[in-house]
């Protein structure tokens, strides 16, 4: 499986970091090997600046190449969220240089994936509040609804470019709120008011 990751697809988050506001999609990926398979997420000695991005994300359920934004809803049927772990001192080092994000979005242990849910679950997938508690305070809250490019875009949009096999995940973007985690935080994920993870720092 691959995981696949859109950035910059909140317009708060794009302040916050000052970045350019993008006119499609930001596509980066992650490969099997940043999936945290267990807590605790250990900071990785080559960063200073860990920081949390918390996100909606969906599992494909079958192959598919060039689908069609109506049909897209077809090709996942769960969800869930998931953190995107970021070593932001070093990504900014990257940017500086004009280089790929990678050594900072996709090292291992870098995508908490919580336990998935059915879509049927929700009224609508257009409308779902998320959020992250960090020590029990919550430092992220978004709704699906102010992604800039919804679900079924995003996945007819990756698929221009890559082959979605069943099992690939999807992590669709941060809302703003971003930043850095310490050892000993406890780290909650929220779907609506489902707990869908609960990861430890080390």
């Amino acid at each position: 499986m691959k995981i696949i990751c859109i950035g910059r697809n909140y317009a708060k988050h794009i302040e916050e970091l000052q970045n350019e506001r993008p006119d499609e999609p930001v596509i980066f990926l992650k490969p099997d090997t940043a999936m945290l398979k267990e807590s605790p997420f250990v900071i990785p000695e080559f960063s200073q600046d860990v920081h949390h991005e918390l996100e909606i994300i969906v599992k494909i359920n079958r192959v598919g190449k060039y689908i069609d934004k109506k049909f897209a809803h077809k090709y996942w049927d769960e969800i869930s969220v998931g953190i995107d772990f970021t070593a932001r001192d070093l990504q900014q080092k990257l940017k500086d240089k004009g280089l790929p994000w990678e050594k900072a979005k996709a090292f291992d242990g870098s995508a908490v994936i919580g336990d998935f849910m059915s879509k049927k679950v929700f009224s609508s997938q257009e409308s779902i509040n998320f959020e992250l508690q960090k020590n029990n305070t919550t430092v992220q809250k978004g709704n699906s609804n102010h992604m800039l490019w919804k679900i079924d875009e995003i996945i007819s949009y990756v698929s221009q470019y890559f082959t979605l096999k069943t099992g690939d995940i999807i992590f669709t973007g941060t809302p703003e709120g971003v930043a850095p985690v310490q050892p000993n935080d406890v780290l909650e994920g929220y779907l609506e008011n489902y707990k869908l993870f609960t990861i430890t720092v080390k």
